[in-house]
C-alpha cells in the first residue's frame, strides 16, 4: 500500500508544482502536465514501469471529455455553425490527412500506416488553443471563431477515427499479439466474439439504439428520482455510473467507449440536468486527463530523442509547416481577413492531445509498430511545446504589423456622414445605434470585425468595416462635421487609444465611451472622454433593486436606496479618481485609493442603515404619492 501512496504523491506533487508555473509562463496546463511527466519520468526516474498501467486507467479521462463535448453539441448550435464547421473543419481534416499520408507513403510506409499517421497528425490541440484564446482575449476574433469551428469538428472526427483504427491493423502485429495472448491464456469478455457477422451487427446496433433511447426517455426519470433525494454525492455517483456503464457496454460489443459516451452526451444536450452533469463530470475529467498527459510525458523515451534528434525535429517542423500551408489556404478561401488569417493558421499548426490518444489506441490495436509510435509521440509532444512560440510570434510580430500597416483596400468605402459616429457595433453599440436611428439621428457605424458587419447588414443595419482608430477612416466618416463619437469597443486598450486620438486631433468632438470596469473608467476619463458609463453599473443597480423588492422591501423604499447609493457614489467619485491619478493610474489601485474606498463603503453602510421614516431627500421631491391599491401589485 505504501508504494501506491508514494506514487500518487509523486504524480500529484509534480502536477501541483508544474501546472501553475506553466500557466504563469503562458505555456498552458497541458504543457505543464507534459513537462511534469518528463521531469518525474525520463529526467529523475521517480516513476517507472507502472506508467503504462496508469495510462490505461487515465485514458478514461478522454472518454469523459467526449461525453462533455457531446453535451455541448445542441442541434441548433451545430446548425448555426454548419458552414465553417463542415467547410473549414471538414476540409482541414481531409486535406491535412491526405497531404500527410501522401508524404508518409513517399517515405516508404504502407498505406495503412500512412493513413493512420495522417489521421493522428491532422488533429490540433483543443486544450492549448482554447485556453490561450481565453487568456489573450482572442476568442471573439474572426480568427478565434474560425479556429473554434475547426477544433469542434476535430473533436467530433475523433469518434470515426477511433472506429476506423482497428480496421487498419497490421496482420503481422496481430499475429504476434495473438501468440502472446495464447501463451498468457488471457481472453477478454465480449458479447460478440462468438457470434456470426449478422448477429454481431444486430447486437452493436441494438446497443447504440439502447443508448439513444435510454438517454432520451429513461435518463430524465432517473435523474429526477435521484435529485429528489437532495444528496449531491448520489447525483455525482449517478453521473459516473452513466458514463462508466455506457463505456463498459461499448467495450463489450467491440466499439470504442468514447463513441458511446459521445452519443449519450449528444442525446442529453437538451436535458434540464445537462449543467449539473457537466459540473459533476468536469473535475474527474480534468484530473484524469491531467494524469493522462503526465503519463505521456513520463513515457517519452529520451534515448529515442537523442538517437533521432534531427529526424524528430525535422518531422516536427515539416508537419507544422505543412499544416500551416493547408490552414492558410483555407483561410484565404473562406475569406478570413488580415491578421486573423495568421491567427487561424498559427494557432492550429501543431498536433494535439488527441494525437496521443490515437497513438495509444493504434498501438493497442496493432496499427503501428511500437518504435514508430514512440517516434511519432515525440513529434506530437514537440509540436505542442512549440505552440506558445507561435502565439508569441503572432502577438509580438504579426499583430502589430497589421495594426500599423493595414492596407487601405481592406476597409469599406464610406459613402455617407452622420451626426454621431459609433465605433463598435457589438451588443452595446447596437442598442445605442437603434435608439438614435429610431429618432432620425444619422449615424455612421464602424467595426473592425468583418463577421459582425455582415451580421448587421443581414438585418439592414448599415455599417462599415474598418478600424475606427485610423485617421483616414474617421475623416471619411465625417469626424470634422460630427458632433459626437460613441466608443463602444470590447477592447479596453483600443478604446483608450481612440479617445486620446480624437481629443488630440479633433478636440471639438464630444466623446462618450463605454467602460469595462472601474479602472478602465478612470483611464477613459484621463484620456479626455466627456462622458463615461460602466457597462454593468446600471444593470447591476437595477438587478439589486429587483432583489430587494422581491425579498420584501416596498418599491418606494427600494428606489430610495438606489438613489442614495448612486448619490454616495457620485459624491466620492472625484476623490477616488484623483487618488487613482495621483498614484500614477495603478491597475491594482494604491494604498491611499483602497483606504478612501473603504471609507466610502463605511459611509454607504451608515446611509443604508439610517431610518428614513421622518427624513426627506432632495432627490426624492419629484416623487408623487402612490395611487390607491399600489401596494397590491407588490404583495
Amino acid at each position: 500500500m505504501i508504494v501506491y501512496f508514494t506514487q500518487a504523491f509523486i504524480y500529484l506533487c509534480a502536477a501541483v508544482i508544474m501546472v501553475p508555473l506553466a500557466k504563469r509562463l503562458g505555456l498552458g496546463s497541458v504543457l505543464g502536465y507534459l513537462i511534469a511527466g518528463v521531469i518525474i519520468g525520463p529526467i529523475t526516474g521517480l516513476v517507472g514501469q507502472e506508467t503504462t498501467t496508469i495510462q490505461h486507467f487515465a485514458e478514461f479521462g478522454v472518454v469523459m471529455m467526449l461525453f462533455l463535448v457531446g453535451l455541448e453539441l445542441e442541434p441548433s448550435v451545430l446548425w448555426q455553425m454548419r458552414n465553417k464547421l463542415l467547410g473549414l473543419g471538414g476540409l482541414q481534416v481531409s486535406l491535412s490527412t491526405l497531404a500527410i499520408s501522401a508524404i508518409a507513403l513517399a517515405l516508404g510506409q504502407s498505406w495503412t500506416i500512412a493513413l493512420a499517421i495522417g489521421l493522428i497528425f491532422s488533429l490540433s490541440s483543443t486544450a492549448i488553443v482554447l485556453q490561450t484564446f481565453n487568456e489573450k482575449g482572442l476568442s471573439k476574433t474572426e480568427g478565434g471563431r474560425s479556429a473554434f469551428s475547426v477544433l469542434l469538428f476535430q473533436d467530433i472526427a475523433v469518434i470515426p477515427m477511433l472506429a476506423l483504427m482497428p480496421l487498419l491493423a497490421l496482420p503481422e502485429l496481430q499475429a504476434a499479439v495473438g501468440l502472446t495472448e495464447a501463451t498468457d491464456h488471457h481472453e477478454e469478455v465480449s458479447l460478440v466474439a462468438h457470434l456470426p457477422a449478422w448477429g454481431a451487427a444486430l447486437v452493436v446496433l441494438g446497443s447504440i439504439f439502447g443508448v439513444v433511447v435510454g438517454g432520451r426517455y429513461l435518463s430524465r426519470p432517473l435523474f429526477r428520482y435521484v435529485a429528489d433525494a437532495g444528496l449531491q454525492e448520489v447525483f455525482t455517483a449517478t453521473a459516473l455510473m452513466l458514463v462508466i456503464g455506457i463505456a463498459a457496454l461499448m467495450s463489450l460489443v467491440g466499439l470504442s467507449p468514447a463513441l458511446g459516451t459521445f452519443l449519450a452526451g449528444v442525446v442529453l444536450a437538451n436535458s434540464e440536468f445537462r449543467h449539473e452533469l457537466e459540473a459533476d463530470i468536469e473535475p474527474f475529467k480534468g484530473l484524469l486527463l491531467g494524469l493522462f498527459f503526465i503519463t505521456v510525458g513520463a513515457g517519452i523515451n529520451f534515448t529515442i530523442l537523442n538517437e533521432n534528434l534531427l529526424v524528430i525535429v525535422g518531422l516536427t517542423l515539416g508537419l507544422m509547416a505543412l499544416k500551416a500551408l493547408v490552414l492558410y489556404s483555407l483561410a484565404v478561401i473562406f475569406q478570413v481577413h488580415s491578421s486573423n488569417r495568421w491567427l487561424f493558421t498559427l494557432s492550429l499548426a501543431q498536433a494535439g492531445e488527441f494525437g496521443f490518444v490515437l497513438l495509444s489506441y493504434s498501438l493497442s490495436q496493432q496499427v503501428l509498430p511500437a518504435d514508430l509510435a514512440q517516434l511519432l509521440s515525440m513529434v506530437v509532444a514537440l509540436s505542442m511545446f512549440l505552440t506558445p512560440v507561435l502565439f508569441i510570434l503572432f502577438e509580438k510580430v504579426i499583430q502589430p504589423r497589421y495594426a500599423k500597416q493595414e492596407p487601405e483596400g481592406e476597409a469599406d468605402e464610406i459613402d455617407e456622414q452622420g451626426t454621431v459616429i459609433i465605433a463598435g457595433i457589438g451588443r452595446f453599440g447596437q442598442v445605442v445605434n437603434r435608439l438614435l436611428i429610431a429618432n432620425h439621428i444619422p449615424t455612421v457605424v464602424l467595426d473592425h470585425q468583418a463577421a459582425q458587419i455582415d451580421r448587421m447588414r443581414a438585418i439592414n443595419i448599415k455599417s462599415y468595416y474598418g478600424d475606427a482608430s485610423r485617421g483616414d477612416l474617421l475623416q471619411m466618416a465625417g469626424i470634422d462635421e460630427a458632433r459626437l463619437v460613441v466608443v463602444a469597443f470590447d477592447d479596453p486598450v483600443r478604446a483608450v487609444n481612440l479617445v486620446k486620438h480624437i481629443k488630440q486631433h479633433h478636440g471639438h468632438v464630444q466623446v462618450l465611451a463605454r467602460a469595462y470596469d472601474r479602472g478602465h473608467h478612470y483611464e477613459l476619463l484621463h484620456a479626455g472622454a466627456d462622458y463615461v458609463i460602466s457597462e454593468t453599473y446600471k444593470s447591476a443597480l437595477h438587478m439589486a433593486g429587483e432583489v430587494l423588492q422581491r425579498v420584501g422591501l416596498h418599491a418606494f423604499r427600494v428606489e430610495q436606496i438606489k438613489q442614495s447609493f448612486t448619490q454616495a457614489e457620485r459624491q466620492h467619485f472625484d476623490d477616488l479618481y484623483e487618488s487613482w491619478r495621483d498614484e500614477g493610474g495603478s491597475v491594482g489601485f494604491g494604498e491611499h485609493y483602497r483606504k478612501l474606498f473603504m471609507e466610502m463603503e463605511q459611509k454607504l453602510l451608515k446611509i443604508m442603515q439610517s431610518d428614513r421614516v421622518d427624513r426627506h431627500n432632495q432627490s426624492e421631491r419629484g416623487w408623487t404619492p402612490p395611487p390607491k391599491g399600489y401596494t397590491d401589485d407588490f404583495d
